[in-house]
């Protein structure tokens, strides 16, 4: 090590520096995302073999820096699951049928606004929302058609849903009765992970205190009834759409789940039962090293967190485990089909940084909702990464790589800074309602804006080598007659359920919403199992929680 110390400082001023002045760098420095200076070379001081067993450890074991899984994709691939939904139950149902064809490997369900904000499509504050960013779902009879034809017994399904998470999952489960598959073999996630939606996405309905309470109620109840489920997913996704850094995703991410950790153990959940089946679902950015970096950061992270702070016995309570989606933020409208380069490169970090299943964005997502052409063309790409470039052959291929552990200790130690932040601020909860991911998150989209506006961030197409180009065709759009098809739909469904049932089950949920202690699960099961809609479900709860209204910070 002094060998090469002695040996860096000698090449630095007699090789590096005298070829920087015959000829300037093209920066003055280089950084990434989280402010990490980019040296120009990293040696053995940044990956020592002393600190290799502490830091780096072996795949499956703690602390999972180099995969979560002994054998990584030497056993089986990735998941690949390729989110979509758009339009009616109907449109939707035939596109998951034509990517279960080409090869996909897991459903991950893309509901519209309404879905998401617990109305129904024909209240007015849905509509000309209804089926433009997702499915449309308002009943058990929807969820039906969804999945109709889909072994559920077999897929493993994504459902991103958050403020009414389990209200979808209770109409998945009920489906799944349908078909004769128990809730025991369902498989699958839900995002269900409001705190994220309170700092960068939007799509909350009640006060964090009930809606804290709804997820704690979803641990026990998966916990107890649907087992091979993951009750949450955690999200650094949103927050890096929203414009916060690599080292900002990892610690506000990693703090969300500290705080549904901590939630779990307060309604009297012990950390083994539940902490096993959590799951993380972060973003992939284009700076290619910081990204593998991030992922192998984050789970060395929480597994400390895990088994420091919170006294985790078994190994999966430690396990980070996550689901990865290139960057729709990094999708351009001008050239579009670059981003097809985009998403090549992001996938391929994704991989090389361990995911457990992957999302690649079709090219035209900056214009519309892909087309079943590009989500095609999204998935061939995964598939040529796992059976065509090696890269899969060899766990954490990039585990040793001066540059790549350099990064990995500074993005821990950034977001490990962040955590102690937060802690002073009395928890992720009381750091939202004081705004201090938001600002930060802010602060850091400014910066980004800022330095693309000055031509430091080079977007290609966007700020620099543009060209003149017709306009993309053959776009997907979503006929306003989907909402009117809605509309009717729930128009028979209020004609022909059960009044009486119906009205029953919501008013047990709303008394067992009154109280503390009663788990609402199985009372929302049993409101979808006698149709009430979506809405009224939700609206059964806002009327005892009332709505959170969002505080805006400057």
């Amino acid at each position: 090590m002094s060998d090469w110390k002695a040996e860096k400082s000698r090449w630095l001023v007699k090789t590096y520096e005298k070829a920087k002045a015959k000829g300037p760098e093209r920066r003055a420095t280089f950084l990434t995302s989280s402010g990490l200076e980019r040296s120009p070379v990293d040696g053995p001081d940044a990956a020592p073999e002393s600190a290799y067993l502490d830091k780096l450890g072996f795949p499956g074991e703690y602390p999972f820096t180099r995969g979560v899984q002994p054998t990584m994709y030497r056993g089986r691939f990735w998941t690949m699951r390729q989110y979509a939904g758009f339009a009616s139950a109907k449109d939707s149902n035939q596109r998951y049928h034509a990517l279960l064809k080409a090869g996909q490997t897991g459903l991950s369900v893309a509901f519209d606004l309404p879905t998401q904000m617990g109305y129904d499509a024909d209240s007015p504050r849905a509509r000309g929302e209804v089926g433009k960013v997702g499915v449309s779902i308002c009943s058990l009879r929807d969820m039906k058609v969804l999945l109709d034809g889909l072994p559920l017994g077999e897929v493993s399904t994504s459902m991103t849903i958050n403020a009414t998470a389990p209200i979808l999952l209770m109409l998945y489960a009920a489906v799944g009765e349908t078909q004769g598959v128990p809730m025991e073999a369902l498989q699958g996630t839900v995002q269900n992970d409001i705190l994220k939606e309170y700092i960068a996405r939007g799509t909350y309905i009640y006060p964090p205190g009930p809606s804290l309470r709804l997820i704690t109620n979803l641990f026990a109840f998966c916990a107890k009834k649907v087992p091979k489920w993951n009750p949450i997913s955690i999200s650094g996704y949103h927050i890096r759409e929203a414009g916060s850094t690599a080292a900002q995703e990892i610690g506000f991410t990693l703090a969300d789940g500290i705080a549904y950790v901590e939630a779990a153990k307060q309604a009297g959940l012990e950390v083994d039962e539940f902490a096993g089946r959590l799951s993380f679902f972060f973003n992939v950015h284009n700076d290619f090293f910081e990204e593998v970096a991030k992922f192998r950061a984050a789970r060395r992270l929480w597994a400390r967190v895990m088994k420091e702070r919170f006294g985790a016995k078994d190994p999966r309570s430690m396990m980070l485990r996550f689901h990865a989606q290139t960057a729709g933020s990094t999708l351009t409208a001008q050239q579009p089909i670059n981003n097809v380069v985009r998403v090549s490169l992001q996938a391929l970090a994704a991989v090389l940084g361990g995911t457990q299943s992957l999302h690649t964005n079709s090219w035209d997502e900056a214009l519309a909702l892909p087309t079943e052409d590009s989500s095609r063309l999204a998935l061939r790409t995964q598939q040529i990464i796992a059976c065509e470039t090696g890269v899969a052959d060899t766990i954490d291929g990039l585990g040793g790589s001066y540059h790549v552990e350099r990064l990995t200790d500074e993005l821990e130690a950034k977001a490990s800074d962040y955590l102690r932040r937060i802690d002073e601020l009395g928890g992720m909860v009381r750091a939202i309602e004081q705004g201090f991911p938001q600002q930060e998150i802010q602060a850091a989209a400014y910066d980004a804006q800022r330095a693309q506006e000055r031509g430091e961030a080079v977007v290609v197409g966007v700020n620099k080598f543009q060209q003149q180009e017709p306009p993309v065709t053959g776009l997907l759009r979503v006929d306003d007659s989907v909402e009117r098809e809605q509309r009717t739909r729930l128009d028979e469904l209020r004609k022909t359920r059960s009044a009486d049932a119906c009205r029953r089950a919501l008013d047990a949920l709303k008394r067992a919403a009154e109280g503390q202690g009663e788990n609402l699960i199985p009372l929302i099961s049993d409101a979808v199992k006698a149709e009430a809609s979506l809405g009224e479900i939700s609206d059964a709860m806002r009327a005892v929680f009332g709505e959170h209204h969002e505080h805006v910070f400057l």
